[in-house]
């Protein structure tokens, strides 16, 4: 049954949005920091860089913190209107350009995609997630360490290994990623997850999705996964045409709205308040 229709906290309009650049790893510049080093803008980093965009309510008020993970088509202007429909939900939300070290690159081509996602390693994207939450943590809009991830595709499997790595990570929320054995991982959950199953995704078993519902049940890990009947990988993509199913779509974004709302309850800001 679908979920019922809710009221957004916010409308687009009341979004704000900025760029940002910063270190991979180790300790992230402050304002104080650009302020007294007229060489920053210029001075060639010696780490690797990662390159995001942002989004949150211009209320002045401290959200719980969002990071976006895309598909292998990169970062998309699509990913960028999700991100923009989450921060009207009330949060600050952080999205990483996973291919910044290969030119940042975006392809429509499948084989491009393929391509560009084999080329990125697993170790140095979990990183730049990890270190994008430090950058929330900079940011006076944002709540400390009140932080979740919600993952598309590739950005889907990132979630759930990412879920598993940050402790303080409150929510995950995957859409059709593929949930890799052995789960062994999963000792290291302690926030929750939501997973949105593809029932027709060929690129996921489901004896696989069994071994994770196992997995969790057996580790008593908070993991809710919603199956969708007759629903192909990228259901919720509708710049794919082939994929888009616009019911099962707008079920799991309420889906997610809700398993959000819920795990941010006690730090969640209502406009006007």
């Amino acid at each position: 049954m679908p979920m019922p229709q809710r009221t957004v906290p916010f409308t687009l309009d009341q979004i704000g949005t900025q760029t940002a650049r910063f270190p991979s790893v180790g300790a992230i510049p402050t304002i104080s920091d650009k302020s007294v080093d007229p060489y920053f803008l210029t001075r060639m980093p010696k780490t690797a860089q990662v390159e995001a965009l942002l989004f949150w309510p211009q209320d002045k008020a401290i959200y719980p913190g969002l990071v976006v993970l895309h598909e292998s088509w990169g970062l998309n202007v699509q990913i960028k209107e999700l991100a923009n429909r989450l921060a009207c939900e009330g949060y600050a939300v952080i999205v990483p350009n996973l291919y910044t070290r290969q030119g940042g690159m975006v392809t429509a081509n499948a084989e491009a995609a393929g391509m560009l996602m084999a080329r990125a390693k697993e170790a140095d994207l979990l990183q730049d997630i990890n270190q994008c939450c430090e950058y929330l943590n900079t940011m006076d809009y944002a709540k400390r360490n009140v932080h979740g991830v919600v993952g598309f595709g590739m950005g889907g499997t990132l979630a759930l290994k990412f879920a598993c790595q940050r402790k303080r990570l409150r929510a995950a929320v995957s859409y059709y990623g593929k949930p890799s054995p052995p789960f062994d991982s999963l000792d290291g959950l302690q926030g929750s997850i939501l997973y949105h199953w593809a029932g027709a995704d060929d690129t996921v078993s489901e004896a696989e999705i069994e071994q994770f519902r196992q997995a969790a049940l057996d580790r008593k890990k908070r993991v809710t996964i919603h199956k969708y009947d007759g629903a192909p990988h990228a259901f919720c993509n509708e710049t794919r045409k082939d994929a888009y199913r616009a019911g099962a779509a707008q079920d799991a974004w309420e889906r997610t709205a809700e398993f959000l709302k819920e795990a941010f309850k006690a730090d969640m800001q209502i406009p006007g308040k």
